[in-house]
C-alpha cells in the first residue's frame, strides 16, 4: 500500500498537465514484469524459510517489512530524479523483499481448503484481466472523470492503509479481525485497487514524461501487487481462515 504517496504526487503533477508521456506506460511494462518475476522468486524463498525454519520466518519478516518501507521511499526518490543506474538495483531489491513479505499470505492460501494453488492462479489471472480492462477504460476517461476518480481512489487508499496498519498492529498483540470484517476490508481493497489500475492509465501519462518510466513502473507494480494481495485475502476470508 505504499503507493498512496504515488497517488498524491501524480495527482499534484497531473492536475494542470496535458498528456506529456504518451509512451511512458509501454516503456514501463517490461520493468513491471521484471519486478513481478522477482517478487515470485522472493515469495518462493520465503516459502522455503517457512517450511524449513519456521521459527526464523517471523523475525526476518519484520526486518524485511522495515527495510522494504525504507527502500520504497529511497528508490522512489532516486527513480524520480532519473538516476536509473542506482534506481534499478534498489527497485529489484524492493521487489524481492515484497515477495518475501508476501510469502506468509501465500503459505496460508496454499494450506487453505478452497483456495490453494488454484486460488493463487485465480488471483493472478484476475490481475491480468483487470490490466486489460483498465487500459481500455483509463485511457479513454475524460479529464473531469479522470481527476474525480483519481481523487476518490486516493482518499480510499489512504483510509485502507490506516485500517491495514491498525490490523497489523492488533495482530501483533494477538487480536485478529472477525472474518466478516476481513471480508469487507478485503473486498474494499479489491475495489480500490481495481480503481487504482484504471487511474494509472489515466494519470501516469499526464504526470510523467516518456523518460520517467521507472517511477511509473513502480506505481503500476504496487497497484497490481496490492490487487493480488487483496484478492487472495478475500478468497481466504470467504473460505474461512484456519
Amino acid at each position: 500500500m505504499s503507493n498512496t504517496s504515488n497517488f498524491r504526487q501524480a495527482f499534484r503533477e497531473a492536475k494542470t498537465q496535458a498528456l506529456i508521456g504518451p509512451n511512458v506506460i509501454a516503456k514501463a511494462l517490461p520493468y513491471v514484469g521484471g519486478g513481478l518475476v522477482l517478487t515470485a522468486l522472493g515469495t518462493y524463498g520465503g516459502l522455503g524459510v517457512i517450511r524449513t525454519n519456521p521459527q526464523l520466518f517471523f523475525p526476518t519478516f519484520i526486518g524485511a517489512v522495515i527495510v522494504e518501507l525504507i527502500l520504497f521511499f529511497v528508490a522512489q526518490n532516486i527513480a524520480e530524479k532519473g538516476n536509473k543506474g542506482l534506481a534499478l538495483p534498489l527497485l529489484a531489491t524492493y521487489s524481492l523483499l515484497s515477495g518475501y513479505t508476501l510469502s506468509g499470505l501465500v503459505f496460508v492460501a496454499l494450506g487453505q481448503k478452497g483456495v490453494g494453488i488454484q486460488g493463487i492462479g485465480l488471483a493472478a489471472l484476475s490481475c491480468g484481466i483487470t490490466f486489460i480492462a483498465a487500459r481500455q477504460i483509463g485511457s479513454n476517461l475524460s479529464e473531469q472523470d479522470g481527476m474525480a476518480l483519481t481523487k476518490t481512489i486516493n482518499i480510499g487508499v489512504i483510509a485502507l492503509v490506516v485500517v491495514c496498519f491498525a490490523q497489523f498492529g492488533l495482530a501483533m498483540f494477538g487480536v485478529y479481525t472477525p472474518n466478516w470484517l476481513e471480508i469487507a476490508i478485503s473486498g474494499l481493497g479489491v475495489f480500490l485497487f481495481v480503481g487504482a489500475s484504471v487511474v494509472d492509465f489515466y494519470i501516469l501519462p499526464r504526470a510523467y514524461s516518456d523518460d520517467q518510466y521507472l517511477p511509473v513502473a513502480l506505481s503500476m507494480y504496487l497497484t497490481y501487487i496490492n490487487l493480488f494481495v487483496f484478492i487472495l485475502r478475500l478468497l481466504i476470508a470467504i473460505n474461512g481462515r484456519d
